[in-house]
Protein backbone atom coordinates (compact mmCIF):
# COMPACT_ATOMS: atom_id res chain seq x y z
CA UNK A 1 0.00 0.00 0.00
CA UNK A 2 1.14 3.55 -0.24
CA UNK A 3 -0.37 5.78 2.17
CA UNK A 4 -1.84 9.04 1.31
CA UNK A 5 -0.27 11.40 3.91
CA UNK A 6 -0.97 14.96 1.73
CA UNK A 7 -4.52 14.67 3.48
CA UNK A 8 -3.67 13.87 7.01
CA UNK A 9 -5.71 15.63 9.47
CA UNK A 10 -8.49 16.40 7.26
CA UNK A 11 -11.48 15.12 6.03
CA UNK A 12 -12.02 13.72 2.66
CA UNK A 13 -15.50 12.53 0.90
CA UNK A 14 -14.88 9.42 -1.05
CA UNK A 15 -17.63 8.52 -3.85
CA UNK A 16 -17.10 4.79 -5.40
CA UNK A 17 -16.01 1.65 -3.54
CA UNK A 18 -15.40 -0.48 -5.88
CA UNK A 19 -11.53 -2.27 -5.87
CA UNK A 20 -9.64 0.80 -6.76
CA UNK A 21 -12.36 3.53 -4.75
CA UNK A 22 -11.62 0.55 -1.43
CA UNK A 23 -8.03 0.85 -1.92
CA UNK A 24 -7.74 4.63 -1.93
CA UNK A 25 -10.30 5.07 1.33
CA UNK A 26 -7.73 2.46 2.92
CA UNK A 27 -4.63 4.47 1.95
CA UNK A 28 -6.16 7.76 3.01
CA UNK A 29 -7.28 6.15 5.80
CA UNK A 30 -3.54 4.86 7.07
CA UNK A 31 -2.15 8.39 5.94
CA UNK A 32 -4.17 10.12 8.76
CA UNK A 33 -6.56 11.31 6.63
CA UNK A 34 -10.55 11.05 7.94
CA UNK A 35 -12.41 9.30 4.55
CA UNK A 36 -16.31 9.73 4.46
CA UNK A 37 -17.26 7.11 1.69
CA UNK A 38 -20.33 6.38 -0.15
CA UNK A 39 -21.35 3.89 -3.07
CA UNK A 40 -24.42 3.45 -5.20
CA UNK A 41 -24.50 0.26 -4.67
CA UNK A 42 -24.94 -1.35 -0.70
CA UNK A 43 -22.32 -4.04 -1.38
CA UNK A 44 -19.83 -1.62 -1.69
CA UNK A 45 -20.80 0.60 1.03
CA UNK A 46 -20.72 -2.66 3.70
CA UNK A 47 -17.59 -3.52 2.81
CA UNK A 48 -16.03 -0.27 3.17
CA UNK A 49 -17.49 -0.35 6.95
CA UNK A 50 -16.63 -3.93 7.36
CA UNK A 51 -13.40 -2.53 7.00
CA UNK A 52 -13.36 0.24 9.31
CA UNK A 53 -14.34 3.14 6.83
CA UNK A 54 -16.47 5.93 7.82
CA UNK A 55 -19.42 5.56 5.71
CA UNK A 56 -22.73 8.14 4.86
CA UNK A 57 -24.33 8.67 2.54
CA UNK A 58 -22.80 11.92 0.64
CA UNK A 59 -26.33 13.90 -0.41
CA UNK A 60 -26.89 14.64 3.29
CA UNK A 61 -23.45 15.98 4.58
CA UNK A 62 -22.16 19.32 4.23
CA UNK A 63 -19.29 19.73 1.48
CA UNK A 64 -17.89 22.44 2.98
CA UNK A 65 -15.95 20.41 5.93
CA UNK A 66 -14.07 18.06 2.76
CA UNK A 67 -10.64 19.04 1.63
CA UNK A 68 -11.51 17.20 -1.44
CA UNK A 69 -13.81 14.84 -3.17
CA UNK A 70 -11.92 11.33 -4.53
CA UNK A 71 -13.81 10.17 -7.59
CA UNK A 72 -13.28 7.00 -8.53
CA UNK A 73 -12.78 6.98 -12.22
CA UNK A 74 -15.61 5.41 -13.59
CA UNK A 75 -17.93 7.78 -11.91
CA UNK A 76 -19.23 10.43 -14.67
CA UNK A 77 -16.86 14.08 -14.37
CA UNK A 78 -18.70 16.13 -16.93
CA UNK A 79 -20.09 13.77 -19.33
CA UNK A 80 -23.51 12.88 -20.43
CA UNK A 81 -23.41 14.38 -17.15
CA UNK A 82 -22.01 15.83 -13.96
CA UNK A 83 -22.99 13.02 -10.73
CA UNK A 84 -24.30 14.54 -8.18
CA UNK A 85 -21.33 14.61 -6.18
CA UNK A 86 -19.34 16.39 -8.66
CA UNK A 87 -22.45 19.25 -8.36
CA UNK A 88 -22.35 19.08 -4.73
CA UNK A 89 -18.16 19.28 -4.55
CA UNK A 90 -18.37 22.32 -7.35
CA UNK A 91 -21.05 24.07 -5.27
CA UNK A 92 -18.61 24.22 -1.93
CA UNK A 93 -15.54 24.95 -3.95
CA UNK A 94 -14.39 21.78 -3.15
CA UNK A 95 -11.01 20.14 -5.74
CA UNK A 96 -12.49 16.86 -7.30
CA UNK A 97 -9.42 14.29 -7.98
CA UNK A 98 -8.97 10.55 -8.49
CA UNK A 99 -6.39 7.50 -7.03
CA UNK A 100 -3.65 9.02 -9.41
CA UNK A 101 -3.62 12.58 -8.49
CA UNK A 102 -3.10 11.16 -4.80
CA UNK A 103 0.24 8.73 -5.45
CA UNK A 104 1.39 11.82 -7.93
CA UNK A 105 1.13 13.71 -4.68
CA UNK A 106 2.21 11.31 -2.65
CA UNK A 107 5.36 10.94 -5.01
CA UNK A 108 6.36 14.38 -4.96
CA UNK A 109 6.52 14.36 -1.16
CA UNK A 110 8.21 11.59 -0.27
CA UNK A 111 10.20 10.58 -3.48
CA UNK A 112 9.94 13.34 -5.97
CA UNK A 113 12.66 11.50 -8.02
CA UNK A 114 11.05 8.13 -8.13
CA UNK A 115 10.70 6.54 -11.67
CA UNK A 116 7.08 6.40 -12.68
CA UNK A 117 6.31 5.33 -16.04
CA UNK A 118 2.40 6.61 -17.36
CA UNK A 119 1.41 4.62 -20.65
CA UNK A 120 -1.91 5.80 -22.23
CA UNK A 121 -3.88 5.30 -26.14
CA UNK A 122 -6.97 4.27 -27.04
CA UNK A 123 -5.52 1.21 -27.86
CA UNK A 124 -2.84 -1.27 -26.87
CA UNK A 125 -1.77 0.27 -23.34
CA UNK A 126 -2.42 -2.66 -21.14
CA UNK A 127 0.13 -4.69 -23.46
CA UNK A 128 2.79 -2.21 -23.59
CA UNK A 129 2.67 -1.35 -20.15
CA UNK A 130 2.51 -5.18 -19.33
CA UNK A 131 5.92 -5.46 -21.44
CA UNK A 132 7.30 -2.66 -19.84
CA UNK A 133 7.28 -4.11 -16.84
CA UNK A 134 7.94 -7.79 -17.44
CA UNK A 135 11.76 -5.81 -19.78
CA UNK A 136 12.62 -3.97 -16.51
CA UNK A 137 11.44 -7.29 -14.44
CA UNK A 138 13.79 -8.94 -16.73
CA UNK A 139 16.71 -7.12 -15.58
CA UNK A 140 15.93 -7.52 -12.44
CA UNK A 141 14.58 -3.74 -11.43
CA UNK A 142 11.64 -3.49 -8.77
CA UNK A 143 8.88 -2.84 -10.49
CA UNK A 144 5.51 -1.93 -9.12
CA UNK A 145 2.79 -2.67 -12.15
CA UNK A 146 -1.08 -1.64 -11.40
CA UNK A 147 -3.64 1.56 -12.77
CA UNK A 148 -5.89 0.51 -15.67
CA UNK A 149 -4.42 -2.59 -16.12
CA UNK A 150 -5.37 -4.13 -12.81
CA UNK A 151 -4.12 -3.76 -9.60
CA UNK A 152 -5.06 0.02 -7.84
CA UNK A 153 -2.23 2.36 -7.84
CA UNK A 154 -2.62 2.98 -4.44
CA UNK A 155 -2.45 -0.95 -3.48
CA UNK A 156 1.11 -0.70 -4.80
CA UNK A 157 4.43 0.08 -2.60
CA UNK A 158 5.14 3.61 -2.46
CA UNK A 159 7.34 5.39 -4.40
CA UNK A 160 10.82 5.39 -4.79
CA UNK A 161 14.38 6.35 -5.25
CA UNK A 162 15.03 2.70 -6.49
CA UNK A 163 11.04 1.48 -7.50
CA UNK A 164 10.00 2.03 -10.72
CA UNK A 165 5.97 1.95 -10.97
CA UNK A 166 4.57 1.15 -14.45
CA UNK A 167 1.33 2.43 -14.65
CA UNK A 168 -1.68 2.47 -17.15
CA UNK A 169 -4.12 5.28 -17.48
CA UNK A 170 -7.61 5.52 -19.06
CA UNK A 171 -8.55 8.99 -20.40
CA UNK A 172 -11.39 9.15 -16.79
CA UNK A 173 -8.18 8.21 -14.89
CA UNK A 174 -6.25 11.10 -16.11
CA UNK A 175 -9.37 13.73 -15.98
CA UNK A 176 -8.97 13.43 -12.61
CA UNK A 177 -5.40 13.97 -12.19
CA UNK A 178 -4.69 17.84 -12.60
CA UNK A 179 -1.47 17.86 -11.88
CA UNK A 180 0.27 14.41 -13.49
CA UNK A 181 4.09 14.56 -13.77
CA UNK A 182 5.52 11.33 -14.71
CA UNK A 183 8.66 11.00 -15.15
CA UNK A 184 8.23 9.07 -18.54
CA UNK A 185 5.17 9.89 -20.44
CA UNK A 186 3.42 7.43 -23.63
CA UNK A 187 0.77 8.10 -26.03
CA UNK A 188 0.82 5.45 -28.13
CA UNK A 189 -2.26 6.56 -30.38
CA UNK A 190 -6.20 8.35 -29.98
CA UNK A 191 -9.24 6.79 -32.06
CA UNK A 192 -13.05 7.79 -31.02
CA UNK A 193 -13.97 6.52 -27.95
CA UNK A 194 -15.60 6.86 -25.00
CA UNK A 195 -17.06 9.91 -26.30
CA UNK A 196 -20.37 9.47 -24.07
CA UNK A 197 -18.17 10.00 -20.99
CA UNK A 198 -15.80 13.29 -22.95
CA UNK A 199 -18.68 14.65 -24.63
CA UNK A 200 -16.01 15.32 -28.42
CA UNK A 201 -12.98 13.57 -29.97
CA UNK A 202 -11.62 16.91 -29.97
CA UNK A 203 -11.93 16.93 -25.84
CA UNK A 204 -10.99 13.33 -25.14
CA UNK A 205 -7.28 13.92 -27.19
CA UNK A 206 -7.01 16.58 -25.17
CA UNK A 207 -7.37 14.83 -22.12
CA UNK A 208 -4.86 12.03 -23.55
CA UNK A 209 -2.46 15.03 -24.28
CA UNK A 210 -2.51 16.02 -20.97
CA UNK A 211 -0.25 12.74 -19.74
CA UNK A 212 2.64 13.89 -21.97
CA UNK A 213 2.64 17.86 -21.50
CA UNK A 214 3.51 17.32 -17.66
CA UNK A 215 5.87 14.25 -18.30
CA UNK A 216 9.89 15.05 -18.07
CA UNK A 217 10.17 12.93 -21.26
CA UNK A 218 7.52 12.23 -23.79
CA UNK A 219 7.19 8.96 -25.74
CA UNK A 220 4.64 9.25 -28.28
CA UNK A 221 3.43 7.09 -31.52
CA UNK A 222 3.12 9.15 -34.85
CA UNK A 223 1.03 6.91 -37.31
CA UNK A 224 -2.21 8.56 -35.84
CA UNK A 225 -3.11 12.43 -36.54
CA UNK A 226 -4.28 13.38 -33.89
CA UNK A 227 -0.99 12.13 -31.95
CA UNK A 228 1.05 13.26 -34.66
CA UNK A 229 -0.21 16.63 -33.53
CA UNK A 230 0.22 16.43 -30.06
CA UNK A 231 3.86 15.24 -30.58
CA UNK A 232 4.97 18.13 -32.70
CA UNK A 233 3.61 20.36 -30.18
CA UNK A 234 6.30 18.79 -27.50
CA UNK A 235 9.09 21.49 -27.71
CA UNK A 236 11.54 18.89 -26.26
CA UNK A 237 12.38 15.83 -24.45
CA UNK A 238 10.44 13.66 -27.26
CA UNK A 239 10.87 10.44 -28.80
CA UNK A 240 8.69 9.76 -31.58
CA UNK A 241 7.73 5.81 -32.20
CA UNK A 242 6.66 5.15 -36.25
CA UNK A 243 5.80 2.09 -38.31
CA UNK A 244 6.11 3.54 -41.36
CA UNK A 245 3.51 1.87 -44.17
CA UNK A 246 5.48 3.41 -46.59
CA UNK A 247 7.48 6.08 -46.74
CA UNK A 248 8.47 7.23 -43.00
CA UNK A 249 6.51 10.11 -41.46
CA UNK A 250 9.74 11.50 -39.57
CA UNK A 251 13.43 10.73 -40.10
CA UNK A 252 14.08 12.23 -35.98
CA UNK A 253 11.77 8.64 -34.74
CA UNK A 254 12.40 5.16 -33.24
CA UNK A 255 11.13 3.03 -36.42
CA UNK A 256 9.92 -0.71 -36.48
CA UNK A 257 10.12 -2.48 -40.09
CA UNK A 258 8.86 -5.97 -40.99
CA UNK A 259 9.92 -6.43 -36.42
CA UNK A 260 12.96 -4.67 -36.36
CA UNK A 261 12.86 -1.71 -34.34
CA UNK A 262 15.61 0.88 -35.76
CA UNK A 263 16.91 3.82 -33.92
CA UNK A 264 16.65 7.55 -35.61
CA UNK A 265 20.11 7.03 -37.28
CA UNK A 266 18.71 3.48 -39.11
CA UNK A 267 20.74 0.99 -36.60
CA UNK A 268 18.86 -1.90 -35.80
CA UNK A 269 18.40 -1.86 -31.72
CA UNK A 270 15.78 -4.70 -31.13
CA UNK A 271 13.54 -7.50 -33.38
CA UNK A 272 10.73 -9.00 -32.53
CA UNK A 273 9.84 -10.21 -35.61
CA UNK A 274 9.75 -13.83 -34.21
CA UNK A 275 8.21 -13.34 -30.85
CA UNK A 276 5.04 -14.84 -30.95
CA UNK A 277 3.83 -13.21 -28.12
CA UNK A 278 4.35 -9.68 -30.60
CA UNK A 279 3.59 -10.38 -33.84
CA UNK A 280 1.26 -7.97 -35.50
CA UNK A 281 2.37 -4.37 -36.73
CA UNK A 282 0.31 -2.76 -33.43
CA UNK A 283 3.34 -4.83 -31.34
CA UNK A 284 5.88 -3.62 -33.15
CA UNK A 285 4.70 -0.14 -32.01
CA UNK A 286 4.12 -1.95 -28.44
CA UNK A 287 8.07 -3.10 -28.48
CA UNK A 288 9.28 0.25 -29.99
CA UNK A 289 7.92 2.24 -26.97
CA UNK A 290 8.84 -0.58 -24.46
CA UNK A 291 12.52 -0.11 -25.83
CA UNK A 292 12.38 3.74 -25.47
CA UNK A 293 11.23 3.92 -21.94
CA UNK A 294 13.48 0.67 -20.99
CA UNK A 295 15.99 2.97 -22.90
CA UNK A 296 15.63 6.05 -20.73
CA UNK A 297 16.03 3.93 -17.90
CA UNK A 298 19.31 2.78 -17.95
CA UNK A 299 18.96 -0.81 -19.75
CA UNK A 300 21.20 -1.39 -22.37
CA UNK A 301 19.90 -3.44 -26.07
CA UNK A 302 21.05 -6.64 -24.57
CA UNK A 303 19.18 -6.44 -21.75
CA UNK A 304 15.45 -5.35 -23.68
CA UNK A 305 15.82 -8.26 -26.21
CA UNK A 306 16.27 -10.88 -23.34
CA UNK A 307 13.07 -9.16 -22.05
CA UNK A 308 11.08 -9.33 -25.05
CA UNK A 309 11.85 -12.40 -26.24
CA UNK A 310 10.04 -13.74 -22.60
CA UNK A 311 7.32 -11.80 -22.86
CA UNK A 312 4.04 -14.34 -22.12
CA UNK A 313 1.82 -11.90 -23.38
CA UNK A 314 -0.87 -10.43 -22.19
CA UNK A 315 -4.57 -12.65 -21.09
CA UNK A 316 -7.46 -11.83 -23.87
CA UNK A 317 -4.80 -10.01 -26.26
CA UNK A 318 -4.32 -12.39 -29.07
CA UNK A 319 -3.41 -14.70 -26.77
CA UNK A 320 -2.65 -18.36 -28.60
CA UNK A 321 -5.05 -20.33 -26.04
CA UNK A 322 -4.22 -23.98 -28.29
CA UNK A 323 -3.50 -25.81 -31.46
CA UNK A 324 -5.87 -28.12 -32.28
CA UNK A 325 -4.59 -30.24 -35.24
CA UNK A 326 -3.48 -27.63 -38.06
CA UNK A 327 -5.73 -24.82 -36.10
CA UNK A 328 -4.39 -22.06 -33.66
CA UNK A 329 -7.58 -20.70 -31.83
CA UNK A 330 -6.57 -17.33 -30.64
CA UNK A 331 -7.87 -14.88 -27.59
CA UNK A 332 -8.36 -11.89 -28.34
CA UNK A 333 -11.37 -10.80 -26.09
CA UNK A 334 -10.01 -7.77 -25.09
CA UNK A 335 -10.60 -6.33 -28.91
CA UNK A 336 -14.17 -4.23 -27.78
CA UNK A 337 -13.73 -1.97 -30.95
CA UNK A 338 -13.13 -2.26 -34.44
CA UNK A 339 -9.59 -0.05 -34.51
CA UNK A 340 -8.55 -3.03 -31.91
CA UNK A 341 -9.95 -6.01 -33.99
CA UNK A 342 -7.74 -4.52 -36.95
CA UNK A 343 -4.45 -5.53 -35.39
CA UNK A 344 -5.37 -8.99 -35.08
CA UNK A 345 -6.96 -9.23 -38.84
CA UNK A 346 -4.22 -7.95 -40.04
CA UNK A 347 -2.19 -10.65 -37.94
CA UNK A 348 -3.61 -13.99 -39.66
CA UNK A 349 -5.18 -15.29 -42.74
CA UNK A 350 -7.51 -17.83 -43.48
CA UNK A 351 -9.19 -16.76 -40.17
CA UNK A 352 -12.55 -18.19 -38.77
CA UNK A 353 -13.84 -14.84 -36.72
CA UNK A 354 -15.69 -14.75 -33.75
CA UNK A 355 -17.64 -11.39 -33.42
CA UNK A 356 -20.38 -10.03 -31.68
CA UNK A 357 -21.43 -8.49 -28.60
CA UNK A 358 -22.75 -4.95 -28.23
CA UNK A 359 -21.27 -2.70 -30.69
CA UNK A 360 -19.47 0.57 -30.85
CA UNK A 361 -20.53 3.49 -33.13
CA UNK A 362 -19.38 2.39 -36.77
CA UNK A 363 -19.80 -1.15 -36.01
CA UNK A 364 -17.65 -3.07 -38.11
CA UNK A 365 -17.82 -0.84 -41.07
CA UNK A 366 -13.70 0.16 -40.72
CA UNK A 367 -12.10 -3.60 -41.40
CA UNK A 368 -13.80 -4.14 -44.93
CA UNK A 369 -10.32 -3.79 -46.07
CA UNK A 370 -9.26 -6.79 -44.25
CA UNK A 371 -12.34 -9.27 -45.66
CA UNK A 372 -10.47 -11.13 -47.92
CA UNK A 373 -8.19 -12.28 -44.62
CA UNK A 374 -11.73 -14.21 -43.56
CA UNK A 375 -12.65 -17.14 -44.39
CA UNK A 376 -15.87 -17.49 -42.32
CA UNK A 377 -17.78 -15.16 -39.58
CA UNK A 378 -19.55 -16.55 -37.02
CA UNK A 379 -21.90 -14.03 -35.05
CA UNK A 380 -23.05 -13.52 -31.51
CA UNK A 381 -24.83 -11.60 -29.33
CA UNK A 382 -26.94 -8.19 -30.40
CA UNK A 383 -25.18 -6.78 -33.05
CA UNK A 384 -25.42 -9.70 -34.98
CA UNK A 385 -28.10 -7.96 -37.34
CA UNK A 386 -26.30 -5.01 -38.41
CA UNK A 387 -22.54 -6.67 -38.47
CA UNK A 388 -24.65 -9.30 -41.34
CA UNK A 389 -25.73 -6.64 -42.94
CA UNK A 390 -21.68 -5.04 -43.53
CA UNK A 391 -20.61 -9.10 -44.32
CA UNK A 392 -23.29 -10.01 -46.83
CA UNK A 393 -22.00 -10.75 -50.38
CA UNK A 394 -18.66 -9.80 -48.92
CA UNK A 395 -17.81 -12.86 -45.90
CA UNK A 396 -20.08 -15.89 -45.36
CA UNK A 397 -21.37 -15.79 -42.02
CA UNK A 398 -23.20 -18.05 -39.76
CA UNK A 399 -25.44 -16.73 -37.26
CA UNK A 400 -24.67 -18.39 -33.79
CA UNK A 401 -25.85 -16.51 -31.07
CA UNK A 402 -23.70 -17.65 -28.19
CA UNK A 403 -20.08 -17.90 -28.03
CA UNK A 404 -20.50 -21.73 -27.48
CA UNK A 405 -22.38 -22.12 -30.41
CA UNK A 406 -19.62 -20.19 -32.11
CA UNK A 407 -17.09 -22.24 -31.01
CA UNK A 408 -18.08 -25.17 -32.17
CA UNK A 409 -19.07 -24.25 -35.92
CA UNK A 410 -15.89 -22.37 -35.46
CA UNK A 411 -13.84 -25.03 -34.96
CA UNK A 412 -15.83 -27.23 -37.43
CA UNK A 413 -15.07 -24.85 -40.06
CA UNK A 414 -11.39 -24.23 -39.46
CA UNK A 415 -10.81 -28.18 -39.38
CA UNK A 416 -12.10 -28.71 -42.83
CA UNK A 417 -9.91 -25.82 -43.81
CA UNK A 418 -7.06 -26.54 -46.59
CA UNK A 419 -4.92 -23.80 -45.73
CA UNK A 420 -1.94 -24.86 -43.98
CA UNK A 421 -3.18 -22.70 -40.13
CA UNK A 422 -6.52 -21.82 -40.36
CA UNK A 423 -6.80 -19.63 -37.35
CA UNK A 424 -10.31 -18.97 -35.15
CA UNK A 425 -9.71 -15.89 -33.69
CA UNK A 426 -12.44 -14.51 -31.04
CA UNK A 427 -11.85 -10.34 -31.47
CA UNK A 428 -15.61 -9.30 -31.43
CA UNK A 429 -15.46 -5.68 -31.93
CA UNK A 430 -17.67 -5.11 -28.92
CA UNK A 431 -18.36 -4.80 -25.88
CA UNK A 432 -19.33 -7.91 -23.61
CA UNK A 433 -22.65 -6.35 -22.06
CA UNK A 434 -25.06 -8.03 -23.86
CA UNK A 435 -24.45 -11.33 -22.59
CA UNK A 436 -21.08 -11.42 -20.67
CA UNK A 437 -20.44 -8.89 -17.67
CA UNK A 438 -16.77 -8.14 -19.16
CA UNK A 439 -14.32 -8.86 -22.02
CA UNK A 440 -12.33 -10.89 -19.08
CA UNK A 441 -15.41 -13.15 -18.82
CA UNK A 442 -16.03 -13.26 -22.08
CA UNK A 443 -12.57 -14.35 -22.88
CA UNK A 444 -12.15 -16.97 -20.49
CA UNK A 445 -15.31 -18.41 -21.01
CA UNK A 446 -13.82 -18.58 -25.05
CA UNK A 447 -10.78 -20.57 -22.68
CA UNK A 448 -12.15 -22.78 -21.57
CA UNK A 449 -14.75 -24.03 -24.12
CA UNK A 450 -11.55 -24.46 -26.81
CA UNK A 451 -9.62 -26.35 -23.82
CA UNK A 452 -12.99 -28.64 -23.54
CA UNK A 453 -13.12 -29.73 -27.53
CA UNK A 454 -11.96 -33.25 -28.26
Amino acid sequence: MTPVTTFAGRRVALFGLGASGLATALALKAGGAAVVAWDDHAEGVAKASGQGIETADLRETDFSQFAALILSPGVPLTHPAPHWTVALAEAAGVEILGDIELFCRERRKVAPGAPFVAITGTNGKSTTTALVAHILRAAGRDVQMGGNIGTAILSLAPPAADRVHVVELSSFQIDLTPSLDPSVGVLLNITPDHLDRHGTFAQYAAIKARLIQGSDLAIVGIDDGPSRAIAERRADRLVRIHVPRGAALSADALTVRDGVVSDQAGAPIANVAAIRSLRGAHNGQNAAVAVAVARSLGLDDAAIQVGLESFPGLPHRMEEVRVRGRVLFVNDSKATNADSTEKALTAFRDIHWILGGKAKDGGIFPLVPYFERIAHAYLIGAASDSFAATLEGAVPYTRCATLDAAVAAAAAGAAASAAPEPVVLLSPACASYDQFRSFEQRGDVFRDLVRALD
